[in-house]
This record gives structure tokens, sequence and C-alpha cells, in this order.
């Protein structure tokens, strides 16, 4: 790793009410070279498209045997090769009042396999994107006010992926030669609010086009057998360059995305399955149960059935029932596993059987790889659990089921695997722990004054000295005089004595004094940077 990668930068992009707003980043070649200065990645980095077979049937596991990276090959040089980048962006919390707010983008490489890129160190930091605030409630909810901020992101992205598509391709030097690269950027990794301000899509669920994916009617989210006209550039072009925008739910501002090479930024925002199932759809079929439950008068029943579930390792134990309102995605993974005794046995046609729909449909989800007959059996999965759905929840639900994250799942996900790969591979369960360390704990080692350069210059330093860590192992000096190893005890014993001897003239007594309390210092910093909580 190279010390200069490691800088960092701030860009201002616009000035409004008075106010500069910055983006503050790294250079993405530079976040690029740091990764492929990991000689663990490296090994593993895969460069050609594979048109792998599993029984003779087409296999579909890593992103570079999918249909994506076999376009994208076939549009540049043959001796070329393309770099898969990933993108990673979600706006979060600094402190557990929520009253401040950071907007992190990570990048990845999809030629690293999905085992070795779901690690922290397979992750860069690419920078902090600003945002927007507003002078008071009427200018927020004002429509000029949102399409700047529409504006101001996608130009503060134009900024900082504008020098992946300048010259001709780009040489990286790996295992000591010059390797001619295109870089591509295929997937973006994020939750659908996130989805939509990357897509230019309206973000409301009540919108007459609510998915950013496809045409398909609010109206007709519900019919998961309907044909529908999926987005691409070319038509969404069509509706802005005619002024109708409106008319496909599309948000009348210039998509920096439609001159990118070999992106289709509306299928590029891949569903992501633990906001899509997770905490998405499990949970609102877990409400629209307890509804049910109160109904037919069972609901205590069932909090004393899961009370009284025996403790074990691997499972979370709910003492007091079902409250929604503080599960995390995990918790909601755990509660998969019980539902389906759970609910057996309540006199309620169908009930537990939708949650054996849906596990079955959940862990196929999760498979590493998918031969072109196991996403036939998927997608008959995802239909089985979707009419059951429908059928026991559509009256219950104030909506009529009229979710986009349905609609989405069922019609878009296969065709996803088959573009990108298995879901493995572009899911935020891997990327949510990256808060904690880009964000939650370097804000709290800051001074709350200019958050964002003191967290870039503390990751920067951190990074240095992880790389300081890896390089030089240090074995254990004893004294000869003793069987005990050196310890600071022992030093501190030194010191106190020098501190009064009279030979030492005032600067060396001066540092003395100062030296253990910097010590302790430096070594609380080092403590609460390698923490695992935060």
């Amino acid at each position: 790793m190279n010390i200069s990668q490691l800088s960092y930068s701030k860009y201002c992009v616009l000035t409004h009410n008075s106010q500069d707003y910055f983006v503050h980043y790294r250079p993405i070649k530079n976040c690029i070279k740091n990764l492929l200065s990991n000689p663990d990645i490296l090994k593993n980095l895969m460069f050609r498209y594979e048109n792998l077979k599993i029984e003779d049937e087409k296999s579909y596991g890593e992103q570079n045997s999918r249909n994506w990276w076999k376009r994208a090959e076939r549009s540049i040089s043959n001796h070329a090769n393309i770099l898969s980048i990933i993108l990673y962006s979600d706006a979060t919390t600094t402190d557990t009042l929520g009253k401040s707010s950071l907007h992190p983008i990570y990048v990845s490489l999809g030629n690293i396999p999905t085992w070795r890129r779901n690690k922290e160190d397979a992750k860069q930091l690419l920078g902090y994107l600003p945002i927007l605030s507003a002078k008071n409630e009427k200018e927020k909810k004002s429509s000029e006010f949102k399409e700047l901020a529409r504006e101001t992101f996608h130009n503060s992205i134009k900024f900082l992926l504008d020098p992946l598509f300048q010259g001709d391709g780009v040489d990286f030097n790996i295992y000591d030669k010059d390797i001619w690269f295109f870089l591509r950027i295929s997937t973006i990794i994020c939750d659908w609010p996130e989805a939509c301000t990357f897509s230019l899509t309206y973000k409301s669920a009540n919108s007459n086009y609510p998915c950013h994916f496809c045409l398909v009617q609010r109206e007709d989210l519900i019919d998961i057998r309907k044909e529908v006209i999926l987005r691409n550039h070319v038509n969404m072009k069509e509706y802005f360059d005619s002024n109708t925008s409106n008319l496909a739910g599309l948000e009348q501002v210039n998509n920096y995305f439609w001159s990118i090479p070999n992106l289709n930024i509306y299928a590029a925002t891949v569903p992501d399955r633990m906001h899509h199932l997770d905490l998405g759809l499990f949970k609102y079929q877990i409400e629209f149960t307890m509804e049910l439950l109160k109904k037919k008068k069972s609901l205590n029943k069932v909090n004393e059935r899961i009370a009284n579930i025996p403790r074990h390792s691997q499972l979370k134990v709910f003492k007091k029932g079902i409250q929604l309102s503080r599960l995390t995605a995990s918790e909601y993974r755990d509660m998969m596993k019980i539902m389906v005794f759970v609910v057996d046995d309540l006199q309620i046609e169908n009930l537990s059987e939708v949650y054996v729909k849906w596990n079955e449909m959940y862990l196929l989800s999760r498979s590493e790889k998918f031969k072109e007959s196991d996403l036939e059996n998927f997608q008959k999965a995802i239909n089985d659990w979707g009419d059951l759905f429908i059928k026991l929840f559509q009256n219950i639900s104030n909506s009529h089921l009229k979710f986009p994250k349905l609609h989405s799942w069922i019609y878009h996900i296969v065709d996803t695997i088959r573009e990108y790969g298995a879901i493995n591979g572009y899911t935020t369960e891997t990327y949510e722990s990256l808060h904690k360390t880009y964000v939650k704990i370097p804000y709290r080692l800051s001074n709350k004054k200019e958050v964002e350069k003191q967290i870039m210059e503390n990751i920067r330093r951190r990074a240095i000295v992880s790389r300081n860590r890896i390089g030089k192992t240090k074995t254990p000096m004893a004294f000869v005089y003793t069987a005990k190893l050196f310890d600071f005890d022992l030093s501190e014993s030194i010191i106190e004595q020098n501190k009064i001897d009279p030979n030492l003239d005032k600067k060396m007594i001066k540092g003395f004094e100062k030296f253990i309390d910097y010590l302790k210092v430096y070594l609380n910093i080092l403590n609460i940077i390698s923490a695992e909580g935060c």
C-alpha cells in the first residue's frame, strides 16, 4: 500500500444560503490501487468472463460468469480486461440521538470473489457526499429545494466517478506487470429510497409508477403475472427530452448515469435482500399476522409460545413476545426459524403454510450458485409464496399490498441474478457494518467540528497503523537478567528513577514528566480504534 494513496481532499460542489457544501473524498483510482495492493485479494482476482456450466446447464454465481460481464467484455479490446466497480451508498446517523448524519459512499470490485469481497478489507471508503440543509421547514418541503438536492447528489457522483472513464482505459500494476483495464460500474448496492435517488424516479410508493426497474402502474403492483416494460436510459431519456418525465414517475433532472457505458442504472440498483426481505416483506408478514391473530383473539397464545421457547446459543430468545419496533434484521432472521411452529394449529387456514413457503424461498435466495433450473425453481417458490401472501393478507393491508418491494422481488430478482450473479454478491448485510468503522467510531473521536475532515484523517492514520502492523511482526524481547518480558510497569519505573537524576538537563526532565501521560493517551486511542462495539 502506498501511503500517498491514502490522502484525501475536498471539493466544493455547491454554495447554498451562503453555505459551501463539499464532497470529502479520496480519488477513486487510489481506492482501487489500495484494493489491488492487497496480496490476499490479488491471488483470488478474476479477470475474464467465464461461461460456467453445472450438469450442462448455465451456472449463475460470481459476477464474471454473468450476462453483464459478457456484454461489457465484448465492448472493449480483446487485449484489455474489465474491472467491475461496485458502489455502496447509504446515509446514516452519527449518534444515538439521530441529530446529525453523514452520507458515506464505498467502493469494491466485482472481480473479487463474493466470499472474499464480503470481508471488510475488500471495500474502500470513497468519500462523504454533502447533505443539504434548508433554512426553514417551508424551504425543506419546496420542490425547488428537493430538485437542488437531487442535482447536488448527481453532481457529486459525477465528480467522484468521472476519472473512471477518462482516456482509453487504465493500466494497473499487478505482480510487477502492467495490465490494461477498462473500469465499468456494474452494480450499486443501496436501499429503496437511495436507489430512487440514483435512478431519479419518484420515491413515493403512492406514485403512479413507483418501481425504479420498470413502468408498472401502482394499481398493478399486486398483479404478479402481468407483463411489464423495463426502464432503460433510452426510453427514460425520451420522457426527459419531451418534458413529460411525470408520465413515467421520473424526476425532471438530467441523470448522470445515462452517459456511462455498459450501465443501465435502473437495473444496476439491484434489489437488496436485507431491506427487501428481512426488514421489508417479512416484517410486513409478521405485522399482518399479528393483526390476523388479534381478530381471532390468539395473539396472547402466540406470545406465550414465543416466550416459552428454550434458550439456544444460535437463537434469539423473545421472552416478552413480539415487539416489532425493536427488532433488527438479524432478529427477524431468528424469527423466521420459529414462526412456522409458533403459528401452527391456530385454526387459521394457510397461516403456517405461508411461513413454510417463505422459508423455502428465503433459503433458495441465499444459494451461492444457481443453475437455470434452479432459477426456475426459485421463481416458482417466489410465486407460490406471493400467491399465499396476497390471499392471506390483502384485506388486512391498508394499501391492499401495493408494495413496490413485493412487486420488485417477484418480478425482477431472478433477472437480476442472470445479469449480475447470486444475491449474496450484492446484499447490504456485509456493508452495514462499515458505518461503525467509517462513521460512528471516528465521529466519537472527533470534536464535532469539520467532522468529515477529522474522520478522513482518523481513517488515514488507522490505515497506516494497520499497514505497519501487517508489515512487521515483532518478537517480544526479554532482559538477560530476568525471566519476565519487558512491560510498561518496568518502563515507568526506569522513567521515575531518571526524572530525579541530577545529571539530566532540564529538557530531558520535562520530557520524562510528559512521556507517560502521552503514551497512555496514544494507547487509549489505539484501543478505541480497535474496539469491537460502537
